[in-house]
């Protein structure tokens, strides 16, 4: 076949790739991922198998059977803008077998033999002819563009395409306690939880006694008939239902149908983004065609807030409308619109390429396995409220001119001025994980920080892990080990050596607050989090409320994600509205009655860690801590007891001195656990056991791991073992209450009685207490024992410790979280400019809307918000501080009323430091500058009043 050249080439730059010195020109290389360990992928044969350290967090979103056809997928993407780069970056950190780049031009139809080509920032033959081509010929392919403030995503994946998941939760289960017999049977489950099927889903069953036809059927659509009921299939024939079952949610596939590009184009279907922008992918619809046919006439995008350029994009997208006859066709333009689209078209701007380029890779990996629901079909995007709130504010056309410059694309859209208003931001960015990575890098694309005065201050105290790598990009294998924080500063300063960046290892929080003061709060411009926790969420909102500085906040979870901003004195913070908590599962159901996934996952996660995590801490703790044993029996309730009888167990009834101890501890282990209390709850509640090698085998090698002993995986040698171990007869205990609800459990905890193992004697409390503290062995006389505790690692794949994540999502919010750090910049007052987001990736859907206004209270005529506050300046003007006299005589004239009754005549004579003082046992730190008071006050009918707290300002 004969080539078609696309395009002119374009060199790409080294600080476009974090790729080293030796960047040079190209126009296509072809990556075979396979080939490099770093990767996560090794050859077995012809086998790739799966690097699960590596891949850990995006296993648990795409799941092994779609991973692994990501691994055998290839892809192709043209163009190598900022989009291109962006889509390439994060497609590879998916995992895919091979990724062919082509620097703007597809040089050969040779070149179409990927299995998924992205084309990006096309030319309007381009993309017609590469796209019928891939549709005619099997080709997965997509479009996409990002052109200033606007976007723009198109998918066809062919005439039929099966989605094997369209959502990627985890099915749902219930459990049964009754089935009808009729034409439509009726399944009633247990009143615990609602069962969360929807009409039109499939389900199967297991474990049914009586109706046993039902048992591993084949998937049968249900009909919703309540949130615990719903019918099935045709039962009148069927056994009679006896008891017990458990039902299944069925992910069946479903046949998607794309149309070509060319037929798209004229019958368009749109996926929204904001619902408040309804009218705008009709309209940006035809805009971007009018943008391609403008470059094509001019070989240009339309100038930077070229009135005349504008207005001759306008004229093009009115003749391309009047063309048109199908659905694409709008009665009226936005003219208005699409002089903002030639306004801005010539930019390019990281944040919006981060946001489209995560959404297309996102699409790539649907279309290499089938998992989730793809694009159907067009996607537009615009964040212009990014602009000027102002009119006069609008940047001239000679303001927006190109200077040569690495920040020229941005200068398009935004003007000079508000480059260097970026380059002086002072940000302080908590966490460098892969959130604060994305941040990093969009700041060092952007300008952040990269003048006079501006400085980047991150901070993280962790080191790089391995399963790091697939989705921190700005790390790699050889960092493994190193500081996230330092590792990652030093990186960007590769991307941009002009931004100014210094890297902490410090925890935020109470005790870093003499590093993190009054002073390094009132120097910034605003804050950004990348954290992975809430209570860390929470204590930097209120430093930012305190120090009335913005914040923007985002979090991610597989393929969703969310972002918040927050302005002083016009929105919410982040701490005013919070998740509902979730929902715990009852110890006893736990331990005794488990009947749902969750609950065995739970058990297996607590049993794990009190076998191999706490026992080991503590013994550590007890050995190297003076106050540990003075601190523990300081503990509520029976805490003290149970720790000190499992120190006792970890040194000295359960310490192994060889691994065939280590081997007998797992043997009897699993004999206490899977036999004697399974069989005691049998005799309570009115069996051929078979034993676990592979329990045995796994438990002896961490309990032989906690005591450093060397362990071993040979069964044969195991079985030996064994045949010597004498397990002890079960004998069911009688009087022994099994409890059935945590408050059986509370009130039996209220008399506690422990059996020692040396005598079998009953014991209380505060007679095995001291005995313990006699018995045990001294610190001193086990100088050379050290244990380590082993953490819930692979299995918290399972368990829920491990939080999903995905690259795709991560460089999509963030992008996000960019588009508002634009406003902030600029100053943005009105709160519709401002938009919190969310988005699943995997459906697809987004939302968008203006963040939730600050609250309003009042006090007599005064309204007031979570940002204000009373400032008292404890210095008075003669160098002596208040008093709580002339504290509390402060407040009488503002709130009209005495602040409520206190006894503190002897106090009055006080400064208000030495009470604080007094009353903390604390001193004041010198870092300290300011001390906040809260004030309880009365009303005239002597009713509580809500007022403001006083920040009292002592330096």
């Amino acid at each position: 076949m004969s080539s078609s050249p696309l395009s002119k080439k374009r060199r790409v730059s080294c600080s476009e790739t974090k790729t080293g010195s030796n960047c040079s020109s190209v126009n296509s290389i072809r990556t075979d991922l396979t080939s490099n360990p770093a990767n996560g992928m090794a050859k077995n044969g012809n086998e790739v198998e799966i690097d699960e350290g590596l891949y850990s967090r995006q296993l648990y979103v795409l799941g092994h059977d779609a991973m692994k056809r990501m691994q055998n997928s290839s892809v192709l993407i043209s163009g190598m803008r900022g989009l291109g780069v962006e889509i390439a970056k994060n497609v590879i950190l998916g995992g895919v077998k091979s990724v062919t780049v082509h620097d703007i031009g597809i040089t050969a139809w040779s070149d179409l033999s990927s299995q998924v080509v992205v084309l990006t920032n096309p030319t309007i033959e381009d993309e017609l002819w590469i796209a019928e081509f891939c549709h005619n010929n099997g080709i997965k392919f997509i479009l996409a563009d990002t052109r200033g403030l606007f976007g723009q995503l198109f998918c066809d994946f062919g005439e039929e395409m099966t989605v094997i998941d369209t959502n990627g939760e985890q099915p749902l289960t219930a459990m049964i306690s009754m089935i009808t017999k009729d034409e439509a049977g009726v399944v009633t489950c247990l009143d615990e939880a609602r069962h969360g099927f929807e009409s039109g889903d499939y389900v199967t069953f297991t474990e049914i006694q009586g109706m046993t036809e039902l048992n591993n059927c084949d998937p049968v659509q249900i009909k919703v008939l309540g949130p615990y009921t719903f019918s099935i299939c045709d039962t009148s024939s069927f056994s009679d239902y006896v008891r017990g079952g458990i039902v299944t949610q069925v992910k069946m596939p479903k046949k998607i149908h794309f149309k070509s590009l060319s037929s798209s184009m004229a019958e368009p279907d749109f996926i929204m983004t904001d619902f408040a922008k309804f009218d705008r992918p009709g309209q940006l619809h035809i805009g971007f065609q009018a943008l391609r046919h403008f470059a094509k006439k001019h070989d240009r995008m339309p100038k930077p807030w070229n009135k005349s350029d504008a207005e001759e994009l306008l004229s093009i997208a009115k003749s391309i409308n009047s063309c048109l006859s199908g659905s694409a066709k709008q009665e009226q333009l936005d003219e208005t619109l699409l002089k903002k689209l030639s306004y801005v078209s010539a930019g390019d701007l990281a944040p919006i390429n981060a946001f489209i380029g995560g959404l297309t890779a996102q699409e790539v990996m649907k279309a290499c396995t089938g998992k989730f629901m793809p694009i159907v079909q067009w996607l537009y995007f615009d964040a212009l409220e990014c602009l000027p709130e102002e009119e006069e504010s609008i940047p001239t056309e000679e303001d927006c001119v190109f200077r040569n410059s690495r920040y020229d694309g941005q200068i398009a859209v935004f003007g000079s001025k508000i480059q260097e208003k970026l380059s002086k931001q002072r940000y302080f960015l908590v966490g460098a994980g892969a959130i604060g990575c994305e941040l990093l890098k969009n700041f060092a694309m952007i300008g952040l920080a990269c003048g006079e005065g501006g400085e980047v201050i991150v901070t993280d105290m962790d080191t790089i892990e391995k399963s790091n790598l697939n989705r921190q990009f700005l790390f790699r294998s050889w960092d493994v080990t190193k500081m996230k924080s330092e590792t990652a500063a030093a990186a960007v300063k590769q991307m941009n050596r002009q931004i100014h960046i210094t890297g902490h290892q410090n925890r935020v929080g109470p005790d870093t607050e003499r590093i993190y003061d009054d002073d390094f709060f009132e120097g910034l411009d605003g804050v950004a989090n990348a954290l992975d926790n809430v209570d860390a969420r929470m204590y930097m909102d209120r430093r930012c409320v305190y120090y009335r500085k913005p914040l923007l906040e985002s979090g991610t979870l597989g393929t969703k994600g969310n972002v918040q901003v927050v302005i002083p004195f016009l929105t919410e913070s982040y701490s005013s509205s919070q998740d509902p908590p979730e929902k715990s599962i009852p110890i006893c159901t736990l331990k005794n009655f488990p009947n749902a996934i969750e609950h065995t996952l739970q058990w297996a996660r607590d049993e794990f860690e009190g076998l191999f995590k706490q026992p080991a801490e503590n013994a550590m703790q007890y050995l190297t801590d003076p106050k540990f044993l003075e601190r523990t029996l300081k503990l509520p309730g029976a805490q003290p007891l149970e720790v000190l009888e499992a120190v006792y167990k970890s040194l000295v009834t359960d310490c192994p001195k060889n691994w065939e101890d280590c081997v007998a501890w797992a043997r009897n282990h699993w004999q206490c656990q899977y036999n004697n209390n399974i069989r005691q709850l049998l005799h309570n509640f009115p069996p051929d056991q078979a034993l676990h090698m592979d329990y045995i085998i796994a438990a002896a090698n961490l309990f032989a791991q906690s005591y450093g002993i060397k362990g071993s995986t040979d069964r044969v040698t195991v079985i030996k073992i064994l045949e010597c171990i004498k397990v002890p007869e079960f004998i069911p205990k009688s009087g022994v209450t099994i409890h059935v609800s945590d408050q059986d459990l509370q009130s039996a905890n209220a008399s506690i009685v422990f059996i020692s193992s040396e005598t079998g004697l009953y014991f209380s409390d505060d007679s095995r207490l001291e005995e313990l503290k006699s018995i045990l062995p001294k610190p001193d006389a086990l100088t050379n024992l050290r244990m380590t505790s082993i953490d819930f690692e692979k299995s918290k794949l399972i368990a829920g410790k491990i939080i999903p994540a995905i690259a795709t999502t991560t460089a999509a919010v963030v992008g996000l979280v960019c588009l508002e750090l634009f406003k902030i910049v600029q100053g943005h007052q009105k709160l519709e400019s401002y938009k919190n987001g969310f988005m699943n990736l995997a459906l697809p859907f987004f939302a968008f809307s203006e963040p939730i206004a600050a609250p309003k209270h009042k006090y007599y005529e005064t309204v007031w918000t979570l940002w204000d506050r009373f400032e008292v300046k404890g210095i008075q003007p003669n160098g002596e501080e208040m008093t709580l006299k002339q504290f509390l005589d402060y407040f009488k004239g503002d709130l009209s009323r005495d602040i409520v009754k206190m006894k503190l005549s002897r106090q009055m004579c006080l400064e208000m430091t030495e009470i604080v003082t007094k009353v903390s046992k604390k001193k004041l730190g010198k870092h300290v500058k300011a001390l906040v008071f809260e004030l309880c006050c009365n009303d005239d009918t002597d009713e509580d009043v809500e007022v403001p707290y006083v920040r009292y300002t002592i330096r």
